[in-house]
């Protein structure tokens, strides 16, 4: 059987692949491990892991997610978002292993009124995307069999992320303000862990660089009534413009990404946003009661 390591197991993206890994344990075996049993910023302990277990591929769901607080410690970002991918993709290309690595949508500016492909020009404007793209570059250069899966507003009914702190807050308040002139495209990480393994079952491998997301793209507002829709809440959403809601790390005005690529290459079709909204919002409601 095949090995597939996936890498920051206990993150959104590792959570879910580690939920549909019994779906495949007739291929593969999964090794599934977080920052304590594998540090990637560490270089000779990726070595042994490596030598010890010769996976076939390498899921690199791990990352320095903190978008503001990265301002501030912009060591740290960099030590996981690319020299930690930069040994990674070392022991990769040592092993012969073909990397699955994700990145974001933070690796553009967001000065477009149009999406980006995969190759449009990459200008990120905060610490966070200047990490991610720095990982990206690092990985295609020492890995050539490498495959970057830029995506964006990653949720799921795990760990912290949008859609739960709005449930939450719902429950709290009775009206809130929601920034309305930014746009993207919401991505359940269950629908990013079911391409993954697309990518991988599939017989023909191109590597490089795809966009996936859910599509089509919308604002954190419109985001935000539907949860609440989902929900069934009845708090009250107000508009408010990015300038009314400052951040440490500024954001992309439209990160919205194409997708025809992995479309066109891979056979897989994205997910419209809000039925995958639906889905997690469903499984979060039925936890909670």
């Amino acid at each position: 059987m095949k090995k597939i390591l996936v890498v920051g197991a206990n993150g959104q993206l590792g959570n879910c692949i580690r939920k549909i890994a019994p779906d495949f344990e007739l291929d593969y075996e999964f090794i599934f491990t977080d920052s304590q049993t594998l540090d990637i910023t560490n270089e000779d302990q990726i070595k042994n892991f490596f030598s010890e277990n010769k996976p076939e591929f390498c899921i690199n769901a791990s990352a320095y997610t903190a978008v503001d607080l990265a301002e501030k410690e912009k060591e740290k970002a960099f030590a996981v978002n690319a020299e930690g991918v930069a040994n990674l993709a070392q022991a990769c290309a040592d092993f012969k292993t073909i990397l699955i690595h994700v990145s974001t949508d933070y690796v553009f500016d967001g000065e477009t009124n149009l999406c980006y492909s995969e190759d449009d020009f990459t200008n990120p404007i905060g610490v966070y995307g200047e990490s991610k793209l720095k990982g990206e570059e690092q990985a295609l250069e020492i890995n050539p069999n490498t495959v970057i899966l830029r995506t964006s507003w990653l949720y799921s009914e795990f760990n912290k992320n949008f859609v739960k702190t709005m449930l939450n807050l719902f429950s709290q308040k009775e009206e809130l303000g929601i920034v309305a002139d930014q746009f993207g495209q919401p991505t359940n990480a269950n629908d990013l862990a079911e391409a993954i393994m697309d990518i991988i079952e599939t017989s023909q491998k191109t590597f490089g660089i795809f966009h996936f997301s859910n599509y089509p793209e919308t604002t954190w507002f419109e985001f935000a009534e539907k949860i609440a829709e989902f929900s069934k809440s009845s708090v009250k959403l107000n508009q408010l413009t990015t300038e009314q809601y400052p951040t440490p790390a500024k954001r992309p005005k439209r990160s919205t990404m194409c997708l025809d690529k992995i479309e066109e290459i891979y056979k897989i079709e994205p997910k419209h946003w809000e039925n995958s909204l639906e889905e997690c919002v469903n499984i979060l409601h039925n936890n909670i009661l």
